[in-house]
């Protein structure tokens, strides 16, 4: 009893000066190296890159279903296909990074892209098209990747800069990809838009291959390893008996079929209400919620729970649901889907709002609706990178609650007043500060609070959450403005376009959402205090 009591005084005794050392290091330790600079540049400018890539083909949209003679429905999984497959292939290439190291994955990812965009822009066919997409879409997969490295390689206390500059470069991307992309579009044909991304890609593969070095333990983390004894402590205390071996060199097969196909059948469904699917009944009326809507929504029902169940049973899970229930990481997490969902219902809104002719919208062309979004982009690139010096200062907790408040008040004040484009303008903008601390501050929080040996497969998951929910916020908007239209007479013929109503459901819906954000931030902020996570608060 005597000497099991002295071994836990000494365990404590150590954590203690563990915690001291941590919370009083040299400031040496805190400068970002310039190694860490310039692997930071790098994988910015890959998500500029894949941004562009995937916002520069939805002015093409109307040429590919001329060229390719499809429905506008069918013409959709040119965008789903895209998205499915970044969304599948996120937790398998965070777990391949961990198993194999992430620069090599990283590697093989962007080997894969390219060989993706380049056959794209070859498609004489719509399925020739969706398969070149898929592979392309395997591209969203390197960001856990990339997110993974600045983790390695900037201090603990920095990291959120490094976020920051990162997932303001997806701004970036968007704004180039619906900017220039018209204009390419345009003058030289839809083709051209694949085509000026492959020098790009390449480029970025030789550089990545030449420049970024992933240690296998980084040096800012050191310390940290020579008292094993002590973290091993830590981390138990903050994961909540997450597994703690060391990964399998294998993959969850099971997991990751049954997660296709979960994913795949509810994202058709979401697709199809989005497009405007309809199917008829017995007595002929048309009727949106399908029959094959609901098989989507039995089938992806079926194959969750049974990746679930897989899941729980394999030694070696492809999402580790302890990981993902951990008290700070899953609300963080929901967070950061509600983030996802309410940027892109945005991205599917503002621009149908805008063209609209009056009085249920503007009347504008598209440059003008890409002008009244621009001021959201703006400040997204430019306070996306500054959000992470400023959580480097406040702590992210503060962020999160901050950033979902300025939320939730820019959504009622674009459900109370979006009579003009100034003042949508103005409150896209406010939402883009709003977004920019949320998203931050949650990744931080995940980060910060999930096991080094397990971060790849913690962000890949994180990241297909984020996907998911990007997925269901432009399908919400559109079934609002599917069921709620009005007819106008234009040169003697009656067209319907969404009524003022769908819009103001569209807002009311992002309000409730950020109101539940606000809440998961409470209740984060209640969690990580009970922690004590160093960085956090």
């Amino acid at each position: 009893m005597g000497s099991s009591s002295s071994e836990n005084n000494n365990v404590e005794k150590r954590r203690d000066m563990f915690h001291s050392e941590y919370h009083n290091l040299p400031s040496s330790s805190a400068r970002i190296p310039i190694k860490a600079w310039k692997t930071l540049a790098i994988l910015s400018c890959v998500a500029t890159m894949v941004m562009y890539a995937e916002t520069m083909l939805i002015p093409a949209i109307p040429d590919l279903i001329k060229n390719f003679d499809v429905s506008y429905s069918m013409s959709s999984w040119i965008l789903t296909a895209y998205l499915i497959s970044g969304a599948v292939m996120t937790p398998i290439a965070g777990k391949l990074s961990d198993i194999y190291g992430k620069k090599k994955i990283l590697l093989i990812i962007m080997v894969i892209y390219v060989v993706g965009v380049s056959t794209a822009g070859l498609a004489t066919n719509l399925f020739f098209m969706i398969i070149a997409r898929a592979i392309q879409g395997v591209g969203l997969s390197m960001f856990p990747i990339a997110f993974g490295i600045v983790r390695d390689q900037f201090p603990r206390e920095k990291i959120s800069i490094g976020q920051g500059v990162i997932t303001s470069m997806f701004a970036s991307g968007a704004v180039i990809g619906l900017l220039v992309g018209g204009t390419i579009i345009e003058d030289y044909g839809w083709q051209f838009t694949f085509f000026t991304i492959i020098p790009v890609a390449i480029t970025l593969l030789l550089v990545i291959r030449r420049f970024i070095n992933v240690d296998k333990e980084s040096a800012l983390y050191q310390d940290e390893e020579q008292s094993n004894q002590v973290i091993g402590t830590y981390r138990s205390t903050v994961t909540n008996n997450i597994r703690t071996e060391s990964p399998a060199r294998r993959i969850d097969i099971k997991g990751a079929i049954t997660l296709a196909i979960a994913v795949t059948s509810f994202l058709l469904a979401f697709t199809y209400m989005e497009t405007g699917f309809a199917g008829s009944n017995s007595s002929g009326n048309t009727t949106y919620f399908s029959e094959q809507v609901v098989l989507y929504i039995v089938a992806g029902s079926i194959s969750f729970i049974l990746f679930i169940i897989t899941e729980n049973r394999t030694k070696y899970p492809l999402v580790d649901f302890k990981l993902m229930l951990n008290k700070a990481i899953l609300p963080a997490n929901l967070i950061i889907m509600i983030v996802g969902l309410s940027m892109f219902m945005v991205f599917q809104t503002i621009p149908i709002l805008v063209r609209n002719p009056e009085p249920l919208g503007f009347g504008e062309d598209a440059i003008k609706a890409g002008h009244v979004q621009l001021p959201f982009a703006v400040v997204l690139l430019v306070f996306g990178a500054s959000s992470g010096f400023i959580i480097s200062k406040l702590g992210s907790l503060k962020a999160i609650i901050g950033g979902s408040i300025v939320t939730a008040i820019s959504f009622f004040s674009l459900l109370t007043f979006h009579s003009s484009e100034s003042l949508i303008s103005a409150n896209l903008a406010l939402l883009s500060v709003g977004l920019s601390l949320t998203s931050v501050g949650a990744m931080n929080v995940i980060i910060l609070t999930t096991p080094k040996e397990f971060i790849g497969i913690s962000l890949g998951t994180t990241m297909l959450i984020r996907i998911v929910g990007s997925s269901i916020g432009p399908a919400v908007a559109g079934m609002y403005m599917q069921t709620h239209q009005s007819a106008l007479y234009i040169l003697g013929i009656v067209q319907t376009f969404p009524s003022l109503v769908s819009f103001d459901m569209i807002f009311l819906t992002a309000v409730l959402l950020s109101i539940v954000s606000i809440a998961l931030a409470l209740l984060l902020r209640m969690r990580v205090m009970k922690m004590s996570v160093p960085n956090l608060t």
